[in-house]
């Protein structure tokens, strides 16, 4: 069993597809069965099939494969699926093969597909599959494989193996890969956060009551009360247990607005839950309060400011091709819809765009004007009842599940009106678009929902008219209208991460380091050890600035024994030391130009000087790559065969704990085995696009073939890995480049909107050409601080994300532009990157490169280029 992490929106659907044709194509499996958990899923993974099929077929040169839905009505699919020669893929949710399959008493209620069937010769569904010894890919475990029937289930396929596939793994297996929440939004790989929180303030002159939840436990009614507590120097609001004649008025610490509040009945029968008081008539109802704003009132507002960011964002994406969407997600779907028409969000809904959509600032939108016409909800519907609540789990929802999948592509075209979408909490999971910017939750904050599975339905980065994913966090900002504060928000979302994702923000620990780079146990516990020995953790294990500081710089050190994975520890005490980003809506600012220097005639001519793009040729002696390569892999690659290991150590008992001291290992086995050598040379090739020639003189110039015999997947894997990496690096070294007449025009500056957030990452200029700097990290405010103070800069400008060089290694985005008085030069121009440590061995060696490709660019325009991160470097 292996386990996939990824975190929510990230692709995971596609990459265990992908993965499904790889392991087809390298090792000629056919028989592959995903287990998913929902209807809602089911319906999304058929429909990525769907989508996908053409891109599979370019790149797997047209490949016969089979793709279905179970369908208990259709059993001639899983003949096929046990017979047919050709690639197999079944799609089924769990609940159709999970019921009675071990009672042949009670075979009437068994799933079909446990049952025997006349059309499958008196065979069991189930027993066809068994043969196939199938790879099984479990979306979401979870929600799938918890309980022990469902566990039952799964080895009921008798698979071959199981892949597990999740953001949140709850029980933990053979993990082959990890891309979490903090790796997601560091590599832009998701929508960065922003939140609207809303809360009650100051409204402790009355006594707030809000019955959280009722209990008839042994016999024991009690109810859980929300109620404001008076400690020595503030009012705060906490939750707690009352039972039939307890008086508020104590509990609350003698706060005077409670006296009369003593718990009278209390009921727990389901749908019927309230607690009521002697000396008071008020009656509290499941999640009501008294005493605070009224709910509807914030409620409106959330309706209101969600519908208001929505038109905002339609505003600024309305040359770009993006439709934008709004999810809402309601407690009730009576609250929404109700048989005789519409319920009182949807009022509120349609009073609140109809006002706004008047507004001057949105006359140049082409947008539906009609309210009625722009939402829509989607919800199981009952034949007796109506419309009902459901969990999304159940075989009601199938009808709306598919209708929602369908509506998929339709609802990303900007000539459908329909924009504004609401939904139970049904569709918490399997139901994702893109471009959803805007979660609204109407549903109680506090209930067992999971912030990251609501956020997660609008995690993936947008799309254009022409399916094209968009890039950058200058579009993708997920706006979540949340019925809670901000800190409260986003407090809640890292405690989540932390419990999900076994990390603690800011704390290191003795094991924080292991399984980063292959590192074990006492591994960890040195690179522990020489932080505390360096302050960069006190005694909490808490991490100082001391730390931060140097990591900001480059500067972090570590013993010099674990070098070779510098970077993964980098990144990994990067991950602890920061926090989840999650933006405070309320202090996000759109920045503007400042004309004084945006519209100057200094700024036109170093724009001028800098505007204009370049093409690139590569000039490099193949005998000189030949070389180099394959000294890399003669330094580089050491492959053994599999080995027993024999380790034996003490346990030292101390203060600190209990740690383990290896005092012996040797090997005591060896495999010798002889296997067939794989074809090397076409492995390599579609890895690294060298020649056959090429690629045998690397190899028998590096002196490693022998290692290729003796563990020929791992010799291969490296190898690719280090030429490719190589290369990389190698090649740029002979990049020239030219100057051509297509240009960045000043005026993208006009159309193109920077957004920043206060207190976090803006500062005030002066110099610049906007009015504030938007910076990524303290080094670059530093060098900002520095521009604006100095008086020999004239004007300076952070480069925009659109001001892109091509290079060999991907697209580069320098930092900054600088325009210097000089006492003999009336102008002199500077393009610069700063880093936090320029240099050259502290630098990643792709970075090395695109800073090399950058300088050569800018050589070609008769630009100085400088890496530094001191303006001093500069003026010097």
């Amino acid at each position: 069993t292996f386990d996939v992490e990824m975190e929510t929106g990230t692709g995971k659907t596609y990459v265990y597809l992908r993965t499904i044709f790889e392991l087809n194509q390298q090792y000629s499996f056919t028989k592959f069965i995903i287990v998913v958990p929902s209807i809602a899923i089911k319906e999304g993974t058929y429909k990525s099939l769907e989508m996908t099929k053409e891109h599979f077929e370019t790149i797997y040169n047209k490949i016969p494969y089979d793709y279905f839905v179970y369908d208990s009505s259709n059993l001639e699919q899983v003949r096929n699926f046990a017979t047919n020669e050709n690639l197999q893929i079944m799609i089924i949710n769990i609940d159709a093969f999970n019921k009675s399959f071990k009672d042949p008493q009670k075979e009437e209620k068994a799933n079909i597909i446990h049952r025997n069937n006349d059309k499958l010769s008196g065979n069991k569904p189930i027993d066809l599959i068994k043969e196939t010894n199938p790879i099984v890919i479990i979306d979401e475990p979870q929600s799938v494989s918890t309980t022990t029937k469902a566990k039952e289930a799964i080895a009921s396929l008798n698979p071959m193996c199981v892949i597990n596939y999740s953001a949140t793994h709850k029980e933990k297996n053979h993990a082959v890969y990890k891309l979490d929440a903090i790796d997601a939004y560091e590599l832009e790989l998701v929508k960065q956060i922003e939140v609207a929180g809303f809360e009650t303030v100051n409204s402790h002159n009355q006594a707030y009551v809000k019955l959280v939840s009722v209990s008839n436990t042994n016999n024991k009614i009690s109810a859980r009360l929300e109620i404001d507590i008076q400690n020595k120097d503030k009012i705060t609001r906490k939750v707690v247990t009352v039972a039939k004649g307890i008086d508020l008025f104590e509990k609350s610490n003698r706060r005077q607005v409670y006296e009369g509040y003593e718990v009278g009945d209390i009921s727990c029968e389901k749908g019927k839950e309230f607690v009521s008081f002697t000396k008071t008539p008020e009656v509290l109802q499941l999640k009501q309060a008294i005493g605070t704003i009224d709910d509807d009132i914030i409620k409106e507002q959330q309706i209101y400011k969600t519908v208001e960011e929505h038109l905002d964002k339609e505003l600024r994406y309305i040359n770009k091709g993006i439709k934008v969407l709004s999810l809402f997600f309601v407690d009730k779907v009576a609250n929404y819809r109700v048989a005789e028409g519409k319920g009182k969000y949807a009022i509120i809904f349609e009073r609140a765009y109809n006002e706004l959509i008047q507004r001057e600032k949105y006359q140049s939108l082409v947008v539906e004007t009609d309210a009625e016409k722009v939402h829509g909800g989607y919800f199981a519907v009952d034949k007796k009842t109506g419309f009902k609540d459901t969990t999304g789990k159940t075989l009601a929802d199938a009808d709306t599940y598919t209708l929602i999948m369908k509506d998929k592509e339709r609802l990303l075209n900007l000539d459908e009106p329909l924009r504004f979408i609401f939904s139970h909490s049904a569709l918490r999971e399997g139901w994702d678009n893109p471009n959803v910017f805007q979660i609204c939750t109407l549903n109680d904050s506090k209930s067992d929902t999971k912030k990251r599975q609501e956020i997660g339905r609008g995690l993936r980065l947008c799309v254009n008219q022409h399916g094209e994913r968009v890039h950058g966090f200058e579009i993708n900002t997920l706006t979540v209208m949340a019925n809670e504060s901000y800190e409260d928000f986003a407090q809640g979302l890292q405690k989540e991460i932390e419990n999900d994702e076994g990390i603690r923000f800011g704390v290191i620990e003795k094991n924080s380091f292991m399984d980063i780079g292959g590192l074990d146990l006492s591994a960890s516990i040195k690179i522990y050890t020489s932080f505390k020995e360096s302050a960069y953790i006190n005694k909490e294990d808490k991490v100082t600035e001391i730390l931060r500081a140097d990591l900001n710089e480059n500067k972090l050190k570590i013993p010099e024994q674990f070098e070779p994975v510098r970077e993964e520890i980098t990144q990994q005490t990067k991950k602890i030391c920061g926090k989840i980003n999650c933006n405070n809506f309320a202090t996000k600012h759109v920045v503007k130009l400042n004309n004084e220097v945006y519209l100057s005639e200094e700024f036109k001519q170093l724009w001028e000087k800098i505007k204009y793009k370049t093409t690139y040729s590569i000039e490099f002696d193949t005998n000189e790559l030949i070389n180099i390569c394959a000294a890399e892999l003669k330094k580089q690659i050491n492959v053994g065969t599999a080995k027993l290991m024999y380790k034996k150590g003490v346990l030292e008992f101390g203060a600190s704990g209990i740690e383990s001291v290896q005092t012996e290992q040797l090997v005591v086995g060896e495999d010798t085995s002889k296997v067939v050598l794989p074809d090397i040379l076409t492995f390599l090739q579609n890895k690294t696009d060298l020649t056959r020639n090429t690629l045998v003189e690397i190899l028998t110039k590096s002196g490693t073939l022998k290692q290729f015999e003796i563990n020929a997947q791992r010799y291969m894997d490296d190898v690719a890995k280090i030429l490719v990496a190589t290369m990389q690096v190698t090649i740029v070294d002979g990049i020239k480049y030219t100057k051509i007449e297509d240009s960045y025009e000043q005026t993208l500056f006009e159309t193109r909107e920077l957004l920043g957030y206060m207190g976090k990452n803006l500062m005030e200029s002066n110099k610049s050409v906007y009015e504030h700097i938007v910076y990524d990290s303290d080094v670059e405010k530093d060098f900002a601080t520095q521009c604006e103070n100095l008086d020999c800069v004239q004007l300076y400008t952070k480069l925009p994300n659109w001001f892109k060089i091509k290079t060999p290694l991907g697209n580069y985005n320098p930092d900054w532009a600088i325009v210097i008085n000089d006492n003999d030069k009336e102008h002199v121009y500077f393009v610069v990157e700063t880093k936090g440590n320029v240099l050259g061995q502290s630098l990643r060696a792709m970075e090395r490169a695109k800073v090399h490709c950058g300088k050569e660019h800018f050589s070609a325009l008769g630009v100085e280029f400088k890496a530094t991160t001191k303006l001093d470097d500069i003026l010097e």
